[in-house]
């Protein structure tokens, strides 16, 4: 396999298509998963000629959606997103297409990591295919650092979203929380929401808020063009309601052997899976043994929302991945309001937690800050 080693000019015509084909990769955000986001764009004589996303898992990889659309891609070169399958699974084998077309040179971005499908770029190769790998890596990684996350970790790629003051309350003392953030902060959750695969919450969340824990449209309405992700719900004990509004069929409440087993079967009655886990240290839910079972689940990224309890015990056990702060400009203040961390928390300053990659940008009048944990 080569590098892309050109002059500036055509680095740049190739660097065009290649972003071409992220921005085609997009359009599968919130409908891939398990698998990842993947476009593909086929060039020939200085033209785009075909265009393919992968749109779901079971349907057309973006290569051979791009071969379709081209109709005839003989002695064209291919800019995919990820290393081309090379193996049989619910589609078959993008490499077999791609010989198959008559596809003269493929550039893709990133390696396939996995057992299963990785070995497309050698495959190619051996049927006289110019391949040439790392083009616009980075791009094409971040696109994809959930799926990338979970594949080299075994675990989901865990976001902590936080929505709360701008001294770090997400209720006051009396414990009114809604809404601490305005609507232009919620339709930006809404999208992460849409992204990921799993959204988790507490015991305390379900009891204060009833949440749906559904990704929605501006007007509240579910949105209907992505696969909703999965609700989890910690609740050790069983002392949530199964009447709440996240229990439903898909939604899994994570517990432990301290649930009746009267309250089990009343959870289950909803639809709702009940995954019942190890105690960790503090007697609630094994939190490490929890991502391991969604894991095993194909869940590959996970949204934490709260509350106070269950957040800390992430950060405290350095589980968190990336942070999405929405800061409301307001100070809600006092001893008895509820913060949006709870936890441990370091005890010396040189070891708190920093943040990489640091972005900031308001949303409506609030302050969006994103940013990747420092390991």
């Amino acid at each position: 396999m080569k590098t892309p080693n050109t002059g500036p000019e055509l680095a740049d015509v190739h660097t065009k298509y290649m972003r071409r084909a992220i921005e085609l990769a997009r359009y599968g955000d919130g409908r891939t998963s398990p698998n990842p986001m993947v476009g593909c764009v086929l060039v020939r004589d200085g033209a785009i000629i075909g265009e393919g996303v992968h749109l779901g898992a079971g349907l057309d990889h973006a290569e051979v959606a791009a071969i379709r659309d081209a109709g005839d891609a003989k002695g064209a070169t291919a800019y995919v997103t990820l290393e081309p399958c090379c193996h049989q699974g619910r589609t078959g084998p993008c490499t077999e297409a791609i010989i198959k077309a008559g596809i003269q040179s493929v550039y893709y971005a990133v390696a396939d990591p996995t057992s299963l499908a990785a070995g497309g770029a050698k495959h190619l190769e051996s049927a006289g295919i110019e391949v040439i790998g790392g083009l616009c890596e980075y791009e094409a990684r971040e696109m994809n650092r959930f799926w990338f996350f979970a594949e080299d970790n075994k675990r989901p790629f865990v976001v902590a979203k936080l929505a709360m003051s701008l001294d770090g309350r997400i209720a006051t003392a009396s414990g009114e929380s809604q809404w601490i953030t305005g609507r232009e902060s919620r339709q930006s959750s809404h999208k992460l929401r849409k992204s990921v695969d799993a959204i988790l919450v507490g015991a305390d969340t379900i009891v204060h808020d009833n949440p749906r824990l559904t990704a929605r449209d501006r007007d509240g309405g579910d949105l209907e063009d992505v696969y909703q992700p999965i609700c989890v719900v910690i609740d050790s004990t069983g002392r949530t309601s199964p009447t709440s509004n996240v229990y439903r069929e898909g939604t899994i409440l994570a517990t432990t052997d301290m649930i009746s087993p009267r309250a089990k079967a009343k959870f289950e009655d909803t639809g709702a899976t009940v995954v019942v886990l190890p105690r960790g240290g503090d007697a609630r839910v094994d939190i490490v043994a929890l991502l391991a079972a969604l894991y095993g689940r194909g869940v590959k990224s996970m949204l934490v929302e709260g509350g106070s309890t269950v957040m800390g015990s992430f950060f405290d056990q350095s589980l968190v991945d990336e942070v999405w702060a929405y800061l409301a400009l307001s100070l809600i203040l006092g001893g008895k309001s509820k913060v949006a961390i709870g936890g441990e928390g370091p005890v010396k300053l040189d070891v708190a937690i920093r943040l990489d990659g640091v972005t900031t940008e308001h949303v409506g009048e609030e302050l969006l800050v994103r940013g990747r944990i420092r390991r």
